[in-house]
């Protein structure tokens, strides 16, 4: 009995996506109801009702993720922010929750209907109006707003959710964005687990694709001379990297 209750674990974490990274689903689950849960924005849980309801909900952030993201945007005092990656917002939606009323976020996806989908939600907690949000990919919008100086160390805070072969691309664009003592934060950092793996390891195809890519950026974020990092074992992992120069 107790090996097929080992087993069942080791399954339900083998799954690309599990929101957690902890060997134990009872102790992610004490954290989630002690400390995340009972102090969740009621607007962050209706979207995060609304996002477990969509065939790609494996794309969301993580309850306990969202809850340190927006720790981290009040220590930071952040104001002025980007997000690459949008899905149906509740990452985006605990970060207008975390910023002033003047704040702003600018967010790029590919997919405006997934944002659409928690639009609602965002409008009715009141503060869609610090979002700036763009359809279609980020790396020509980020090319372009590089050739203007002004926006050279304009950012307090960016966060990166999205396509892993792109990440290193991204990296040396925001890198010139971010403000000295700004942080950066990219998401899904330890990948399910895999980049501890062996390359033969059995693996879904979807984890497989991208191990090799976040693997790579792990690497180059390890040697960025311009940057302080720190790599978190919350959600799939994120790396936060803090500009020094």
């Amino acid at each position: 009995m107790a090996e097929e209750q080992q087993s069942s674990t080791v399954s339900r974490h083998s799954e690309v996506g599990h929101k957690s990274l902890l060997q134990s689903d009872a102790l992610y689950q004490y954290i989630l109801e002690t400390s995340v849960y009972p102090r969740e924005p009621e607007a962050m849980k209706e979207l995060r009702d609304i996002t477990a309801k969509h065939p790609w909900n494996l794309m969301t952030t993580s309850a306990d993720e969202g809850q340190f993201l927006s720790m981290l945007l009040k220590l930071i005092n952040a104001k002025n922010t980007m997000e690459i990656g949008v899905y149906t917002g509740y990452s985006l939606l605990a970060t207008a929750l975390a910023l002033p009323d003047d704040g702003k976020i600018l967010a790029m996806d590919i997919n405006r209907e997934n944002y659409e989908l928690g639009l609602p939600v965002i409008e009715k907690a009141g503060v869609a109006h610090k979002i700036e949000f763009r359809e279609g990919p980020a790396l020509p919008v980020l090319d372009q707003m590089l050739e203007d100086k002004a926006n050279h160390g304009s950012y307090d805070f960016i966060f990166v959710d999205a396509d892993k072969d792109n990440y290193i691309n991204y990296h040396k664009r925001l890198i010139d964005l971010v403000k000295v003592g700004g942080v950066i934060g990219y998401d899904n950092t330890l990948w399910n687990g895999s980049v501890a793996q062996p390359a033969d390891a059995p693996m879904r195809k979807y984890v497989r694709y991208y191990r090799d890519f976040v693997m790579e950026l792990n690497k180059a974020l390890a040697a960025d001379p311009r940057i302080e990092i720190c790599m978190l074992p919350v959600g799939d992992g994120i790396t936060l990297c803090r500009r020094i120069t």
